[in-house]
């Protein structure tokens, strides 16, 4: 395994630890300016998220009304009644954004899987970069403030649905993410800078619990008053 990634895995955690767990569950707000562009306005309620961690599942609750919730995997997105009648499903919801821009509206189901892989991916990372089909490489290191990030790219394999094949992770000196960079394809491909922070330990895994997800310009700063995302989590268990 690659050095960075193996003391990036050790220091959120370690990788004996994470064997251990099967999923993940969070309270979660949400906002930013990318809903608004989709026709769906975030509200400021929590909501509570739960996936799997090592395979990719994803569901949240409520969505739509108190009595209903998501659940996501890469080959399928539905809008379930929590008694677990179906309100609407999609298969290959990758496919329902060809030709999607920025300002591109989304329906509901749009939003589930969204909702769905980005939310997996952030409470897996790093760990799942050590998954099978994964590539990592280190590129070179940002530099932020008084601080030197380390970089490590990523190559997503076809199985796992995300915001792009390829993406960026940077690390602090103690080995904790500090950036994920990317380019969100169901929303056009804009280019985004997401900034976490305010780390927590839960159940033996550290993350963060606040991210802000900025546009990105052509020399990769963030756009500081262009929040496309923000993401708060409390309560947040792994078992």
């Amino acid at each position: 395994m690659n050095e960075l990634l193996t003391a990036a895995i050790e220091a959120h955690g370690g990788s004996a630890r994470w064997r251990e767990l099967t999923r993940a569950r969070a309270t979660l707000v949400s906002g930013g300016r990318l809903f608004a562009a989709k026709g769906l306005p975030q509200d400021p309620e929590p909501r509570e998220m739960t996936v799997l961690l090592h395979e990719e599942h994803a569901s949240v609750r409520p969505f739509g009304t108190p009595d209903q919730k998501t659940d996501f995997t890469p080959g399928r997105v539905s809008i379930d009644k929590v008694d677990g009648r179906v309100v609407a499903t999609r298969e290959n919801p990758r496919s329902s954004f060809t030709g999607h821009t920025l300002s591109t509206p989304w329906d509901p189901l749009d939003r589930a899987y969204f909702n769905g892989y980005a939310l997996w991916t952030y409470l897996t990372t790093p760990f799942l970069l050590a998954m099978p089909g994964f590539t990592v490489s280190e590129i070179e290191p940002w530099q932020e403030g008084d601080e030197l990030w380390r970089g490590l790219r990523a190559a997503f394999p076809p199985g796992i649905a995300s915001h792009s094949t390829h993406q960026d992770f940077y690390f602090g000196p103690d080995h904790l993410l500090r950036r994920h960079d990317y380019n969100v394809d169901v929303a056009g491909g804009f280019a985004a800078a997401q900034y976490v922070y305010d780390y927590v330990e839960a159940d033996g895994i550290v993350l963060p619990t606040k991210r802000r997800a900025h546009s990105r310009d052509a020399t990769g700063h963030p756009v500081r008053d262009d929040v496309m995302v923000s993401i708060e989590l409390s309560d947040i268990h792994f078992s």
